[in-house]
C-alpha cells in the first residue's frame, strides 16, 4: 500500500438511518472523525475508495481531507452488514506520527509445519496481537515462519520477531501456536500395551491348564 493513502471526505449534516441509507445507496459511508482533542466530525467517505484501503489491513495510515486540511487517521469501529458485507459505518481516529498508539495487528502463520507432515495436529491459539507502536510502524500483519516446528513443539510470545519499533505488554509466555501428536495416538499405544499384558497374564494359566490335562493322561 502506498505512503500517501487519502480519502476526501464531505460533511454530513444529517443524522438518521435514511439519510444513512440513501448515502449508502449512492456509494458513500457514513462517518465520525474524532481523537487529539478535536472536535468530532460527521463526514462520508467513499465506499469502494475505503475498501479497497481496508483491503490491505484495518491499520492503514490514512490522510483524511476534512474542509481543504490534512488530518492522519486510522480506521476503527469498522461496521459491515451481516450478510451482504457492505460498509455501514466507520470511527476514523485522529493520530500523530510521534505519538505511539495501540493496535491489534493479525497473526499470519507462514510454512507448513513438519510436524504437520509427520502427521501432527497444528493449532493456532492466538490470532492477533496488540502491540504499541508509532502509526506509520504498525505493521500490516505479523508473519511467523513455522516450517521447523515439529510435533510438540511450540511458539509463545516471547518468540515472535515484532518489527523495529513496535512493542507488546501480552505476557510473553502466552501461546500462539503449536503443534500436537494426532488425536488417539496415545490411546493406541495404551491399548496395545494392554492387550500385550493382558496376553502375558492368560499364558501362565493357559500353561497350567495343558499341564493339567498332561497330568490327567498320565494317571490313565
Amino acid at each position: 500500500m502506498p505512503d500517501d493513502v487519502v480519502l476526501v471526505t464531505e460533511p454530513r449534516a444529517e443524522r438518521g438511518s435514511r439519510p444513512a441509507g440513501r448515502l449508502r445507496r449512492a456509494g458513500r459511508v457514513p462517518a465520525v472523525v474524532y481523537g487529539r482533542g478535536g472536535e468530532t466530525l460527521a463526514v462520508t467517505v467513499p465506499a469502494r475508495e475505503l475498501n479497497h484501503i481496508l483491503s490491505h489491513g484495518a491499520n492503514t495510515l490514512i490522510t483524511l481531507k476534512l474542509d481543504g486540511a490534512d488530518q492522519l487517521a486510522l480506521a476503527r469501529q469498522v461496521q459491515r452488514h451481516p450478510t451482504r458485507g457492505e460498509l455501514i459505518h466507520v470511527d476514523f481516529v485522529r493520530v500523530s506520527t510521534d505519538v505511539a498508539i495501540a493496535a491489534d495487528v493479525p497473526v499470519h502463520l507462514v510454512g507448513e509445519a513438519v510436524g504437520v507432515r509427520d502427521g501432527g495436529l497444528l493449532e493456532q491459539t492466538e490470532f492477533s496481537l496488540s502491540v504499541e507502536a508509532k502509526p506509520q510502524d504498525i505493521p500490516t500483519q505479523i508473519e511467523i515462519d513455522i516450517t521447523e516446528l515439529g510435533i510438540g513443539d511450540q511458539l509463545r510470545v516471547a518468540d515472535l520477531s515484532l518489527p523495529a519499533g513496535v512493542t507488546t505488554g501480552v505476557d510473553p509466555e502466552t501461546l500462539v501456536v503449536h503443534v500436537t501428536a494426532p488425536r488417539g495416538a496415545g490411546l493406541e499405544g495404551e491399548e496395545g500395551v494392554e492387550g500385550e499384558e493382558a496376553a502375558a497374564e492368560g499364558a501362565p494359566a493357559a500353561e497350567a491348564a495343558e499341564g493339567g490335562e498332561a497330568s490327567e493322561g498320565g494317571e490313565e
